[in-house]
């Protein structure tokens, strides 16, 4: 019994042993903290090191920024036809720029002052001569432009085409088109008018030689045409609002059987509204207009417009520069040549999602 008892307890003493060799250690007693104050955001900066450049990329709000990715040895070109001082064509700029940071290519991006297709013509040449690695160019007119961008072809500089030129880009050769379908926008405009029972439309132009613009008109009138209903139409080719809204008022004044108004731009569908607004006609005319503007917007969201047409020109500058970037890069080039960006039609109930995009010129 007194053996049985002893091997009992040296075989509990044995498992006792082995469980505190297997069990948790005790934690080490805490290190003494440092008297002296953290070091400084100066103190933790990397030694400069000479061979790296001063371009550097702060991600994360890191407290020590790497540097940038290295720019690409790339200059492209962009002309517009498009006024400097257009709501706009300030949104092909912003998407142009965007896309030049986003490439780290170099962009220089130029147009008239005024519509001007002889000076969009000699910036065109002075482009082709400075041969940059490629060249971005809307195409208002493609009997005056042609024989200069051919130029560039002849110069053997890669061009894509923005905005205006649809209609004509293949027949061009340009690697590849970034704007909407001109006719396709004007007769979708056309028929979604005509669902508000109208009985004369007016479609206003506000560039005469351009013939996307008349393309679109014409798509305008052949859908009205179609449902027996007239069009006219008027040429307000001013950068003054007042002038733009004075021969609205005429044209108005003159044909009272008119009561719906297609404008193709915010620079005379803005004057159109404000005719609406002083003669007491919202409602009683019809009022429908491309491209976006905050004040557009805001009168879409109140009523006074029926609907917007948008082509999205962030997309036109932006696609432009992607696309000439990663022709160097690897030949890529789009299967078809026509990249549409529209026409996407804006209605009331979507007026506020993008109201802020197009304050910030962005949409």
């Amino acid at each position: 019994m007194y053996k049985r008892l002893l091997g009992f307890a040296l075989l509990m003493l044995i498992l006792a042993l082995a469980m505190s060799a297997c069990g948790p250690s005790t934690p080490p007693a805490p290190s003494p903290q440092p008297t002296s104050p953290p070091p400084t955001k100066a103190e933790l900066q990397l030694p400069a090191d000479e061979s790296i450049t001063d371009a550097t990329c702060n991600e994360n709000n890191a407290t020590i920024p790497s540097p940038c990715p290295d720019a690409r040895p790339l200059h492209f070109i962009v002309i517009t036809h498009g006024n400097p001082h257009s709501k706009f064509w300030a949104v092909v700029e912003n998407g142009v720029n965007q896309a030049a940071e986003d490439m780290r290519v170099e962009v220089t991006y130029k147009s008239p002052d005024t519509f001007d297709l002889d000076a969009m013509a000699n910036m065109i040449d002075d482009a082709v001569a400075s041969h940059p690695d490629g060249i971005a160019v809307s195409i208002p007119n493609a009997d005056i432009l042609k024989p200069h961008i051919q130029k560039a072809f002849d110069a053997g500089i890669p061009v894509v085409s923005l905005n205006s030129g649809s209609i004509v880009a293949e027949e061009i050769g340009v690697l590849g088109h970034f704007g909407q379908g001109e006719y396709t926008a004007g007769n979708a405009a056309g028929e979604r008018i005509l669902g508000e029972g109208i009985h004369k439309g007016l479609c206003l132009i506000q560039e005469a030689q351009n013939t996307a613009l008349q393309v679109r008109c014409q798509g305008f009138a052949d859908a009205l045409n179609a449902a027996d209903v007239d069009v006219s139409t008027l040429i307000v080719e001013t950068d003054d609002p007042i002038e733009a809204q004075q021969k609205i008022d005429e044209a108005l004044a003159n044909d009272t059987t008119i009561d719906a108004v297609l404008a193709l731009g915010p620079s005379v569908g803005e004057p159109a509204l404000a005719v609406l607004q002083e003669k007491n006609l919202i409602g009683k005319v019809k009022l429908a207009a491309f491209d976006l503007s905050p004040t557009l917007l805001e009168a879409l969201k109140n009523g006074e417009v029926l609907f917007l047409i948008d082509q999205q020109p962030y997309l036109q500058g932006y696609l432009p520069i992607l696309y000439l970037m990663l022709y160097y890069e690897n030949l890529s080039k789009p299967a078809v040549k026509i990249v549409l960006t529209g026409p996407d039609i804006i209605t009331k109930e979507d007026a506020d999602k993008v109201l802020r995009y197009s304050q910030e010129s962005l949409r």
